[in-house]
């Protein structure tokens, strides 16, 4: 069912993206922090509401997919207009996170032809991390917890290519390495 709560708030993540541009491109800190914490509380609760109310899907994953690298995307060009010194001063842990999150999706094009939707263990951490790091930083001034994510994602982008190697197919919701193996051997068996 497309229109279920999950998908709703997932979608609600891609409609945002353009917004949280628009509040950095006019100014906009107070309107910013706002959308950016409601961007972040439906990407903490889709995943939770659709397993409450047995809504998961192959469509949700990919929502949720799509909003989060929105999200990740759209950020940064929004704060370098908000708040172009921290963009300055942060500029190589900003362009290593890009790089370091944009690469498991190109492995993932390259053998199946689509975007990963893992949603692993290690992805949820890194996700709440960087959350945090990204709030401390542009709120508090405070990058230590953002270069902590940022060291983090490396963990996150390898044991998503490992299991783009493991898996023979295109699968959604793979928790761990341990779940890839488990999903190839039920497909050999």
């Amino acid at each position: 069912m497309l229109l279920n709560i999950p998908n709703l708030l997932s979608l609600f993540r891609i409609i945002a993206a353009p917004f949280l541009l628009l509040t950095g491109w006019f100014n906009m800190p107070t309107v910013f922090f706002i959308l950016f914490g409601l961007m972040l509380l439906s990407d903490a609760l889709d995943g939770i509401i659709a397993r409450m109310l047995d809504q998961t899907s192959e469509l949700g994953a990919r929502l949720d997919s799509y909003g989060d690298i929105l999200t990740y995307l759209t950020t940064p060009l929004a704060v370098w207009w908000l708040w172009p010194n921290i963009i300055k001063d942060e500029l190589y842990y900003i362009i290593a996170a890009i790089v370091i999150y944009i690469f498991p999706a190109f492995f993932s094009l390259l053998k199946f032809g689509n975007l990963a939707s893992y949603h692993t263990w290690i992805t949820k951490i890194s996700a709440v991390l960087m959350s945090a790091g990204a709030v401390m930083l542009l709120g508090f001034e405070s990058n230590l917890l953002f270069h902590i994510a940022v060291y983090f994602l490396v963990i996150e982008m390898l044991e998503n290519i490992v299991i783009t190697m493991i898996l023979p197919k295109q699968k959604n919701n793979i928790f761990s390495i341990w779940h890839a193996w488990k999903e190839r051997e039920l497909d050999k068996g």
